[in-house]
């Protein structure tokens, strides 16, 4: 599907920010762990739909009422069992490790951009742990099947260099073993630490403890039970509100964001906001609202996206608007996600004429005084590439080749930039 976008002379109005993608994914899985949980207000996008389907195929019942999720756990273990994951990469590294616990034999389906994406690192350390688990091809992609075998537990070494979600999966099993588990980080360096703190966070709120004692280094004692996560409140989507509050940054606007902005809970993608401010945004924020009038004058600079690859295309956006260069470093990881989010950004962004270099690990954008109107953008089928070209729209005009993609994270989003004044 294509969207056209029309350049905006200005955006007014407010809108209630969706709920967290990554919390809601999280709180689903972990529910389906043990004992009665509620979800209050949990994402209605795809890929969280996709973790509750899977927590009820874990032996759950969930039941929706009012915007709560009610989730009452069963551990039951069958025979032989088939798991579909639609395209939700965070469901299905979570799922796989717990596939030992709940099944004799199983196999993971999935679909789209979840086909390709690797799950190699994970599937090596399950091997290890005595599961009879292989993916298809090098990157041990889906179809991905599981023969049987048990976790062992004791110590577990994961390479970290290319997704937390990883180390989270093997967080959320680990603990209803018999014996206690260490997990060793691995790998050139640690991404996407605060996920992992995000999991922390949801297991403690289930009774379940997990003791970091170093960078890389995790100590889980065995024998824990998971007793639910009895009200959990999902806290709203910085990273998704990210991509409003840049549209409001490059044009004319008054705009108000609500939603649940509770600091207490640790979202990488927060980091949006000190760099946006660290560009010359100004914003007004509370625990339930943001509140910003634009435009900015936007400085470029260096910014590190190490623990949020998913702020890539949007900052990107950002930084063709900026005065002087942006450089994004520590990015190699954004590789690997529903499209290589360095090369498939840069060749798009060529279109409108933009100065865009790359390396493995990096992008680096030099702004021009002027970018050509009217190209048809592919977001190879990308959420974030998809909603980051909508916003370059609002500003210069441009088709979108793939919109639906948005449905993946926030199923509003069209509406949402049409009720602030987009053109699309």
């Amino acid at each position: 599907m294509i969207l056209n976008c029309t350049p905006v002379k200005r955006l007014q109005g407010r809108i209630h920010l969706p709920a967290s993608k990554s919390y809601s994914i999280r709180a689903f899985i972990i529910a389906a762990r043990g004992g009665v949980s509620r979800i209050l207000h949990a994402s209605d996008c795809e890929d969280a739909i996709v973790a509750a389907k899977t927590a009820q195929a874990l032996g759950a019942s969930v039941s929706l009422k009012k915007d709560v999720h009610t989730v009452k756990a069963s551990l039951p273990k069958v025979k032989s069992k088939t798991f579909s994951v639609g395209e939700s990469g965070t469901t299905l590294r979570f799922l796989l490790p717990l596939l030992a616990l709940h099944a004799l034999k199983a196999k993971v389906a999935g679909k789209g951009t979840l086909v390709g994406r690797p799950n190699k690192h994970l599937c090596e350390a399950l091997r290890r742990q005595g599961m009879a688990i292989h993916g298809a091809g090098e990157k041990e992609s889906v179809p991905i099947v599981f023969k049987g075998g048990e976790l062992s537990g004791g110590r577990v070494e994961i390479d970290g260099s290319l997704s937390s979600q990883f180390i989270s999966a093997l967080l959320i099993a680990l603990p209803s073993l018999k014996n206690d588990s260490q997990i060793i980080l691995t790998g050139r360096e640690m991404v996407s630490s605060d996920y992992i703190q995000m999991t922390r966070e949801i297991l403690f709120k289930a009774g379940v403890d997990v003791k970091q004692i170093s960078q890389r280094e995790y100590k889980i004692k065995g024998g824990q039970e998971f007793k639910g996560l009895k009200n959990f409140y999902v806290p709203s989507d910085y990273g998704l509100a990210a991509f409003p509050m840049a549209a409001a940054a490059l044009l004319p606007s008054d705009v108000l964001l609500q939603g649940n902005l509770d600091e207490g809970l640790i979202q990488s993608d927060g980091h949006i906001l000190g760099f946006m401010k660290r560009m010359g945004v100004t914003f007004e924020k509370s625990d339930r609202s943001i509140k910003i009038k634009g435009p900015f004058n936007l400085k470029g600079d260096v910014f590190s996206l190490k623990d949020c690859p998913d702020l890539v295309p949007i900052m990107s956006i950002l930084a063709l608007f900026a005065k002087g260069t942006t450089k994004l470093i520590g990015i190699h990881h954004a590789r690997a996600k529903e499209s290589d989010r360095i090369s498939d950004l840069r060749n798009e962004l060529l279109k409108v004429g933009a100065k865009v270099s790359e390396t493995n690990d990096a992008l680096t954008i030099e702004p021009r005084a002027s970018y050509k109107s009217g190209q048809l953008l592919d977001a190879h089928h990308d959420h974030r590439l998809a909603m980051s070209f909508a916003v370059l729209g609002c500003k210069i005009g441009c088709r979108v080749q793939g919109i639906e993609s948005s449905h993946k994270s926030y199923p509003a989003f069209v509406s949402d930039m049409k009720t602030l004044g987009a053109l699309i």
